[in-house]
């Protein structure tokens, strides 16, 4: 693969959701996947990969094997590629890790991404507002209701995920309840930034609502978006400013 900008580069994606958008859609991804092996160094899928994914006793959620194969043959070809788990796919563990190879994190993480200081999670449960999805959060994440969950049949398992998740029937462009989910996260974003002087960048996902807006001089809140209607990335350069592009058949 040949590497259009190998230092210092990171390309962001999130909220897929594959298993519940169009082959169309899965096939454009699964392009931009290998464009962007080829154009950076570092990958981040930051939550939301999977409509739904969990590890079972006996085996993992299935229907995606040809994009397992795909990340861990990107991760042998030298590239980084680091998945975040969120609010559909966080039950992730030692398969993906062990297995596909991905860094896969299941908490937001401080780090340096592009020379830039970086707070980056996928935003579940910031900002203010959604009580019950934080009480509900709780429950899902307990030890019990994984141990419990993680017991089922994949089948039976991936069939209950499926019904609850219903991405498509619960997320509509300019839905004005996911427009304000959007609002409050970044309202935190932006008190986030004044509350730790020492972070350059958040980065989050889950409001499928593109944002990179500037706090003062070098200093951001990005969101990447989505793949379900926008197909929005972000790009992140070493001495560049953070920008949001649309997938239009090539990494810009």
């Amino acid at each position: 693969m040949r590497k259009l900008d190998p230092a210092g580069t990171v390309l962001v994606a999130s909220d897929v959701h594959l298993g519940t958008i169009s082959e169309e859609q899965e096939d454009a991804f699964a392009t931009w996947l290998d464009q962007a092996a080829g154009a950076a160094p570092w990958i981040v899928l930051n939550g939301d990969l999977f409509d739904f994914w969990f590890e079972y006793r006996w085996g993992t959620s299935r229907g995606y094997d040809s994009t397992l194969t795909q990340l861990r043959r990107i991760v042998d070809s030298g590239v980084r590629i680091t998945l975040m788990g969120g609010n559909h796919d966080w039950w992730g563990g030692t398969h993906l890790r062990d297995e596909v190879g991905v860094e896969f994190l299941q908490d937001p993480i401080t780090t340096e991404m592009a020379g830039l200081r970086t707070f980056l999670a996928h935003g579940d449960g910031l900002g203010k507002g959604d009580l019950a999805y934080r009480a509900l959060r709780l429950m899902l994440r307990g030890r019990l209701t994984r141990f419990s969950f993680g017991m089922l049949p994949p089948r039976v398992g991936d069939w209950l995920g499926a019904h609850v998740s219903q991405t498509e029937d619960q997320w509509k462009p300019s839905d004005p309840e996911e427009l304000v989910t959007a609002v409050a996260l970044k309202e935190w974003a932006f008190n986030e930034l004044n509350r730790r002087p020492e972070l350059d960048l958040i980065l989050l996902g889950h409001t499928h609502v593109p944002v990179c807006e500037p706090m003062g001089e070098s200093r951001w809140y990005v969101n990447s978006g989505d793949w379900v209607y926008h197909r929005s990335y972000v790009v992140l350069r070493e001495g560049q400013d953070p920008r949001i592009v649309q997938w239009e058949g090539s990494i810009q």
